[in-house]
């Protein structure tokens, strides 16, 4: 595989700049004879999650494409599902750059990007405009600009909107980039919320005549007695799964390493083990009353099999990707 001639030279940019000459690239070579060096073929292994069947239990997760503006480009290397996002009612720039870091030793990333992307809009017309035959899932969060104690408003807004479009509606309460917004995370905030999304999603799917369902996306970070808490909120509110984990603000792996004081999520490799922890204690939570999708640092095939051991139904990569390349998907879908 030529990914990783490409990617010595990708590692050159700012990790911001490569990522945006990338997604230039497979926008210009997608739907051309070019994709051929793109595309890979996988076996299908159909799993059924969440009421829906998806054709392989890999998926990519939410951050990588924003603004869905390369979902077929991806699909062809094999996912058997896409989350776009996280997007957000209005378009916003995010964070100040740089606002994300390689650590390379330890084949990780801490990002502060904030949210950015194009709006909601702008991302269902993207979506209207895909051909991919997979589960095009969807990320949710709220604008900066909204104070948390109206933030349910934001997500409705998004909901409305994807709906009639997304596979599944993920709920993004789990980034640390966006202030005060890992605390819908806890208690009656996350109460109020998940009531708000379910009575919206009941009206959405009698309008539409389609039951799309919602994940919420929780974070690496918590505490046992937070997770029992948001384990017992999202059944008894009738979640149809949870997505473990998002980014970790802890740096006990990765101390004095180059980029570690970074402010902001880290991804990749030194979350491995915390993610897997979490789905593993949240899958004894559950006790199988919904499904997990597991992500967080999976970049090898006993990484895969690991959070799927620990109790995912789904996996989903995001920074092994980069680290990686399309040659990971296969490498997992061939032996998973």
């Amino acid at each position: 595989m030529f990914y990783p001639f490409i990617r010595k030279a990708l590692f050159q940019l700012d990790p911001e700049r490569a990522h945006e000459f990338t997604f230039q690239l497979l926008h210009r070579i997608n739907g051309t004879p070019l994709q051929f060096l793109i595309r890979q073929s996988v076996p299908d292994k159909p799993v059924t999650c969440m009421g829906l069947t998806f054709k392989n239990p890999l998926g990519l997760a939410a951050g990588l494409d924003k603004d869905g503006e390369c979902i077929d480009a991806l699909g062809a290397m094999g996912f058997g599902s896409i989350e776009v996002g996280t997007v957000t009612p209005e378009p916003q720039p995010g964070n100040d750059k740089p606002r994300l870091f390689r650590i390379l030793p330890a084949e990780g990333l801490i990002n502060r990007m904030g949210f950015n992307n194009l709006g909601v809009d702008n991302l269902v017309e993207n979506i209207k405009k895909s051909h991919f035959n997979g589960i095009i899932g969807v990320n949710i969060g709220k604008n900066k600009v909204t104070p948390v104690e109206q933030g349910k408003d934001d997500y409705l807004i998004c909901m409305d909107k994807v709906y009639p479009y997304a596979g599944y509606i993920a709920v993004n309460i789990s980034s640390p980039n966006t202030p005060g917004l890992r605390t819908l995370q806890y208690g009656e905030a996350l109460d109020d919320l998940l009531m708000a999304i379910k009575n919206r999603q009941t009206e959405l799917a009698k309008r539409h005549a389609k039951y799309v369902p919602i994940a919420v996306k929780i974070a690496p970070d918590l505490s046992e007695e937070e997770l029992i808490q948001i384990a017992d909120s999202l059944i008894r509110h009738n979640i149809d799964g949870v997505i473990a984990t998002n980014t970790t603000l802890d740096r006990s792996l990765v101390n004095e390493l180059n980029n570690c004081d970074q402010i902001g999520g880290l991804s990749g490799r030194p979350l491995q083990l915390k993610s897997t922890e979490m789905i593993h204690r949240l899958a004894i939570e559950l006790n199988g009353r919904l499904p997990i999708i597991g992500v967080g640092g999976i970049d090898s095939l006993i990484s895969a099999r690991e959070k799927i051991a620990a109790g995912s139904s789904l996996i989903q990569i995001y920074s092994g990707f980069i680290f990686k390349g399309p040659a990971l998907v296969k490498e997992i879908l061939t032996h998973i």
